[in-house]
């Protein structure tokens, strides 16, 4: 790669995080990341301060001359309704869900919508790597398998499916935080640089 093409990413990435938006919005996500890897638990201090951050900041200092109130609170509505199924089925938590609104605050319906599903693969590769970390794999096997076959009896019998695994049953509990701080920030890097 020609050096002017590395000094213009390195310019981009520079803008990236240097900006009051996204820094403080990757601040955020590591801090909620190392709080959820450590304890299970993103701190609600931490989303709503974030998410209150992001609706003043937008709000006073719009990405685009057009964007007002409207853009950072549909970016946080898009975000907990995104999330907001995994926590009723017990797949994720409730802190997981209010990190993804707040970075709807930051980052606007759309963007919002691109950092879920980056989050959503990061949290694939994430849980792969911690069942073969943990040695689990065949447990989870075993619950895929359980759940499939209850879903479609249920589904034949026109009952509403029970996807509820008991946790002493389960592979292992994923500190979510890590994979949306990972997705949400990958994403946010590579717009930057234009591959998305």
């Amino acid at each position: 790669m020609p050096s002017s093409e590395f000094k213009a990413m390195l310019d981009l990435l520079f803008m990236l995080f240097f900006d009051w938006r996204t820094g403080i919005l990757m601040l955020l996500l590591t801090i909620a990341a190392i709080s959820d890897y450590r304890t299970y638990r993103i701190p609600n201090w931490l989303v709503l301060s974030g998410a209150a951050f992001g609706v003043f900041y937008n709000t006073m200092l719009p990405p685009s001359p057009h964007d007002n109130i409207l853009f950072p609170l549909t970016g946080m509505g898009l975000g907990l309704l995104l999330f907001l199924p995994l926590y009723l089925l017990r797949a994720m938590g409730a802190g997981d869900v209010k990190l993804l609104a707040m970075v709807g605050a930051f980052l606007g319906a759309a963007d919002t919508f691109y950092a879920a599903l980056a989050s959503m693969l990061a949290g694939g590769i994430l849980a792969v790597l911690l069942v073969l970390a943990r040695g689990t794999a065949p447990r989870l096997l075993q619950n895929l398998s359980a759940l499939f076959r209850v879903s479609v009896l249920d589904a034949i019998s026109g009952t509403i499916p029970s996807l509820h695994i008991a946790t002493d049953a389960s592979a292992g509990k994923l500190p979510y935080g890590i994979a949306i701080a990972v997705g949400t920030i990958s994403y946010l890097v590579l717009h930057q640089l234009y591959f998305l």
